[in-house]
Parts: C-alpha cells; structure tokens; sequence
C-alpha cells in the first residue's frame, strides 16, 4: 500500500519542492483548498480531503478535516493489531505524514486586525492534526516549518528516518502548537491577567555560562535573520555566554546608525565607537578612543567589512569576536592569518522586524517585559536650553554623543568629538564619577569635546567638571528639580546645552 501525506498549510513556502518529492517517492498526497490548488499547480496529483471522508467541507471551509476518516488514519497504533482492524472495517487508510502550518492568528492581531478577522484566524482544525499527528509520532510524521522540507525528503529518499528525528519533530510540533494557543490565550486575557508567550528551541548547550559553575545554553526563536542568534558563524569556536552578551550588545550599538558605524564593545560597554561616511574611516577613529580597553573586544561594523578594514583591525593585538552583514573572502583571510580562531559572523541583514519584539529579562520567580528602545533620534526635538546655541555642525556632535551614550549602561556620561567617542564612563552610582571617569579616559581630547548623558544631570557639579576639561556642550534629558540651577550655571561656564526631552536608561 502507498504511503499517505496529509498536506494543508497556510504558508505555501517549499511545497513547490515537497510536494513532487514526495509524489516521485509514490507518496499520495491528500490535500484541501488552497493548498490543494497550489501543490496541483506544481505538477501533483492531489486527493481531495472530501474524497477520503465522504463529507463535503461545511460552514464554508471552517470543518474539512475533523473527521474520524482523517484522525482514525493518523492515530491507528501500526503495532496494534486491534487498531488496524477497526481502521480497515471503518474502511479507512492509514496516513503516515501530516504536514501543516496554521493561520497567522499572530500576524493578524498585531496587524490591527478587527476582532472578526482575529477570530476567524484562530485554526482549529490544523492544530488538532498536528497533535494527533505528535501523538502517534512513532508511526506518523509531522512537520510544521517548511525549513524542515529539504532535510525531510533527504531523509525519505534515504529511508533513514530514526526514531529520534520522529520524536525531534513531534517536540517542534508540540512547541508549535503551544505558542499558539498562548498567544490566543493572551489575546483573550483582561489586562491584568494578560498571558505573555515565549516559544524558543534550543540552538546548543554553552560551555559555561558568565561563570565556570554557571550552565548555560543558547535559544532562538523563530525569527532571527539579521541578529546575533541568526548569525552565520564563518570561523572560529561558537560563541560564549559572554561573548554573545558582548556581541549583542555590540550590534545593537552598530545598528543605530544610518552610516558606516563601528563598536568596540568589553563588558557590556562600548569602548570605541565611531561613524563616517567611509567605513575604515570610521574604523580608524573607534579603534583610537580608548586603545588600551581595546584589548580582546568584541567588535561590530554595521556595513559589509572589506579586505581594507579587516587589515587595519587586524593592527589590533586581539579581536575576540567581529559580526557585520556580510564579510568578504578576502578580509576572512587576512583575520583568519592574524587571529586563527577568531569568531566571525555574518548576521545577513538588518532585524528591523525583530527589534519590535519585547525585551524580556528574569527575575526569581518571574520576569520583565517591555518594549525595545527606540533609536535615540527617532522623533526627537532637541531643544537648547542655553543662551549660547550650536551649530548644525554641533549640534550633529552632540547628536552622535546622545546615540552613543544610549548603548552605555547606566549611569551613563560619553565625550565625543568628531562622531567618534574619545571618553566613555560607564555603570557608576554616581552621576559625577561618571563624568570624571569619562574626562580622565578622553585625557587632552577632552578639549572641545560634547558630553552626552543617558538622565538628566541632577547638580551643576558634573558641568563644572566638563568646563575645566574643555567641553564645548552638553545634551542631556533634563527634567531635574535643579534644572534652572544647571542652566544657569551652563550659561555663566559658557557651555552649550540641549534637552532632548527623552532619557535612555541602560541596566
């Protein structure tokens, strides 16, 4: 008897290959609807669901295949010898491969679908096959990601289906079908009992986590094109758990700049970033603000890296990571002949979808969830507060300062000149050690400098400071209780200073 696949997807992605592969394995294929039409516009033969049950589609589509003709074919145990025999008196056949995908009910909703259209995209139908299918995944296979299309023909031409892919695919199938119904589950949810669905699969175990006690392990989720998670590994050992912190946050600092950018990145912190119209350029100057913690960093380039800038990085004594959106053959090599285990990845692309995603963070017994940061200058009005105003050139300076300093953790004070960091003073419970700690790193280039900080700055200390350093301006959120006191003191210092009316907390 021929094998059956059960074919009914939303998302028609790979069904043009799957389809006639499975039909030249002399799979016969049932199918309904949509799917039906696209697989027979392909070349296959298909069966029409109603044909195997006897019962045409109702309430136009909503029930096709809650049928025991369908579900008896998926849930027979083949070793149960009672089984087969009540499917053989039903008159119905086994089916040995499910293959669905399912409405975008979570596409819809965020999409500012009505509550009618919301509702007709929660499947019924699909779902019930796919856990029926997971159910008995000895006996019947079930696929959910078109991903999975080549590597399942592969394995069927090869009759090497193992036992461990079955079950491998009835996890992703359960896991499917779980984020599902959490997100209908959150739709329906009043406010205060909202529902907030997370569905990752683990991509690899991790040496260690921060620490040699800590284990560890990497998780995607479904979309990662254009993000660390996704990124091609061209070579170089996998990423640590430090290393990906590093590089995520590397990344993230690169992309929020329109031109060729690159970040220098330790601990969490930038200590080098830079933008220009030309790439080297650019990397020349993050290179040069601050040389000493460049030391094993972990960098970023959010333009295509080229043979010319992999060899002015490569007069670094030691990368530990570089990810851009593509690398060329030619600066692979001249990284890989300075640094032969050095970690390059390609991350493809920009995640301007992904960013829309909340950022979640643990706690004991529950987490946090909020949305991502906005870039720094998406609608901003900066507004000068100072009887001294800058000028475009300025205030472009002090608009770099101000998307620097969000990519550095809180309390946050960054120097720069020329769209390039000079000093950077990072994480201290002090505004003014900050600050100080910024002056001392940029040294002499403190002198005509801009200072950006992440909050508002609470004291006219931290101007006074900048003023004995050189500092030409400063942008800041504002919104202190001494503000007037700070601006006046700006005013007689005769500091330039912006609000921009927004802060960017990092923790």
């Amino acid at each position: 008897m021929a094998k059956r696949a059960l074919i009914s997807v939303y998302n028609k992605k790979g069904l043009e290959i799957l389809g006639p592969g499975l039909q030249e394995m002399g799979f016969e294929i049932i199918s309904t609807g949509g799917t039906k039409k696209f697989l027979e516009q392909n070349g296959v033969k298909c069966r029409e669901v109603a044909k195997v049950t006897g019962q045409a589609e109702l309430f136009s589509g909503r029930v096709k295949t809650l049928h025991p003709a369908i579900h008896g074919g998926i849930l027979a145990r083949r070793n149960n010898p009672d089984d087969m025999e009540e499917l053989e008196k039903a008159g119905f056949g086994p089916i040995d491969l499910v293959v669905v995908n399912l409405y975008p009910f979570a596409a819809i909703r965020r999409g500012g679908g009505s509550h009618e259209e919301i509702l007709e995209n929660i499947d019924i139908g699909g779902p019930t096959l796919i856990r029926a299918a997971g159910k008995n995944y000895s006996d019947v296979l079930v696929v959910v990601d078109p991903e999975t299309y080549p590597w399942l023909l592969e394995k069927l031409k090869k009759d090497n289906v193992t036992p461990e892919d079955r079950k491998l695919l009835a996890r992703k199938a359960f896991a499917h079908t779980a984020s599902y119904e959490l997100e209908i589950a959150d739709y329906f949810a009043p406010e205060e009992e909202r529902v907030f669905p997370i569905r990752a699969e683990k991509v690899r175990d991790l040496r260690y986590g921060e620490n040699p006690q800590q284990k560890a392990a990497l998780y995607a989720r479904e979309k990662t094109k254009g993000t660390v998670v996704g990124s091609k590994l061209l070579s170089g050992k996998p990423l640590s758990y430090n290393n990906l912190l590093d590089t995520e946050a590397a990344w993230q600092a690169a992309l929020e700049f329109p031109d060729p950018a690159w970040v220098l990145v330790k601990h969490g912190n930038p200590c080098g970033l830079a933008t220009e119209e030309d790439s080297l350029e650019a990397l020349k100057k993050a290179r040069q603000s601050d040389p000493v913690s460049a030391f094993g960093s972990v960098v970023a380039a959010n333009s295509e890296v080229k043979e010319r800038e992999a060899k002015n990085l490569a007069e670094e004594p030691f990368v530990e990571v570089l990810i851009a959106p593509a690398i060329t053959s030619n600066a692979r090599k001249v990284l890989q002949e300075k640094w032969k285990n050095i970690r390059l990845l390609e991350a493809g692309g920009y995640p301007a979808e992904i960013f829309k995603e909340p950022e979640v963070r643990s706690l004991l017994g529950g987490f946090l969830v909020q949305d991502r940061d906005r870039p720094a200058r998406e609608k901003l009005e900066p507004e000068v507060v100072t009887s001294l105003e800058p000028s475009p050139e300025e205030m472009e300076e002090l608009l770099f300062a101000w998307q620097a300093a969000k990519h550095v953790k809180s309390n946050a004070i960054l120097l720069a000149k020329k769209r390039s960091t000079v000093g950077i003073g990072a994480g201290q419970m002090s505004r003014v050690d900050s600050a100080r700690m910024a002056i001392w790193k940029a040294g002499k280039r403190a002198r005509g400098s801009f200072l950006a900080s992440d909050a508002f700055i609470p004291f006219p200390d931290t101007l006074e400071l900048a003023h004995e350093a050189g500092v030409k301006g400063i942008i800041q959120p504002g919104g202190a209780k001494r503000d007037e006191e700070v601006i006046a003191e700006a005013d007689r210092l005769g500091l330039i200073m912006v609000f921009t009316g927004r802060r960017h907390f990092r923790h």
